[in-house]
């Protein structure tokens, strides 16, 4: 099966470098320094898991430069989704599947109305990487799952067939019933632990030991899980503790990808987070004043994306 990564970072880097030393084709799209330290060097994992390196690795700038995927792996920032969609045109065949490994809400309609529903599918990632220096990716802890589905429900053989390509590579992989339902519950707990991580600077260690960091995060995972019940989907009313418990197996040293962008400097996704329960929340007539607060404080550094006030994107879900 032939990959397309169309972003070689934490995720898709990752990834993409499991799945092309367990032998399948996979393409990187990367850029500057990154992208030349794959070509000379490969593209390196380091994981509690195993390291593993990618070498030689085809990486490009322009994904018009690889061949027609079987599958395309969207794992850019969120601001650069619509940049990306139309950069993948060229390349995305009758066949290819393209599946979203991003953190927001917003990308899949992107995707349907990109390429129709016959092209894309929903997926969700639960990892903690980034880029550790170029040509380089650094995992931390063992958590590196992806799960699959189709955006109307259920499984399918193109599903059933990546996801077996995955397990093939050792990653831990599932087609799940209900994908919809799979990101929002992510979605859920990256946004409070986006906005606390960030806000503090401190790891979910620190976070979930204080106090008023802990009130924090769950004030904020509250009122995105209020906003994923108003749009239909099945959170149980104990969603926020579950969550709050899941934070606390955490590594101690694990923090959000947001949260190293703020670090090295680099414009924040906060408008596809926060933001992004606030404008649905505006729709929906739900109350978000702690989104909002996350949202406020750190608009100044925020990467161009949809302003709060102009609500929901239209055909968001």
């Amino acid at each position: 099966m032939n990959f397309l990564m169309m972003g070689a970072g934490g995720v898709g880097g990752y990834f993409g470098a499991r799945l092309a030393a367990a032998g399948a084709e996979v393409g990187f799209v990367a850029r500057g320094a990154h992208l030349e330290a794959i070509r000379a060097r490969g593209l390196a994992v380091r994981s509690a898991l195993g390291d593993v390196t990618a070498y030689p690795a085809r990486a490009e700038a322009d994904p018009r430069a690889l061949s027609v995927p079987d599958v395309v792996v969207l794992a850019v920032k969120l601001g650069d989704t619509a940049a990306a969609l139309e950069a993948l045109a060229p390349v995305v065949g009758p066949g290819t599947t393209v599946v979203s490994l991003q953190n927001g809400v917003e990308a899949e309609d992107m995707l349907v109305r990109a390429f129709g529903r016959e092209r894309a599918a929903g997926g969700v990632a639960y990892i903690g990487a980034a880029i550790a220096a170029p040509g380089v990716i650094r995992h931390t802890g063992t958590l590196a799952r992806i799960e699959l589905g189709e955006l109307a429900g259920g499984s399918s053989p193109r599903i059933d067939a990546v996801v077996a390509a995955l397990k093939n590579a050792r990653i831990e992989a599932e087609a799940v019933p209900d994908i919809t339902g799979a990101i929002w519950r992510k979605f859920v707990f990256l946004v409070g632990l986006s906005a606390t991580t960030t806000l503090t600077g401190r790891p979910i260690g620190e976070v979930r030991a204080d106090p008023g960091h802990r009130a924090v995060l769950a004030e904020v995972m509250a009122e995105a899980a209020a906003v994923a019940r108003a749009r239909g989907v099945a959170l149980p009313p104990d969603f926020v503790a579950g969550r709050l418990a899941f934070a606390d197996t955490l590594p101690a040293d694990m923090t959000s990808s947001m949260a190293h962008d703020a670090a090295a400097g680099k414009p924040l996704e906060v408008a596809w987070l926060s933001g992004a329960v606030v404008r649905l929340g505006r729709e929906l007539g739900i109350e978000t004043p702690a989104n909002r607060a996350v949202f406020e404080a750190l608009k100044a550094r925020a990467a161009p994306g949809p302003d709060l006030i102009e609500g929901a994107r239209e055909g968001a879900r």
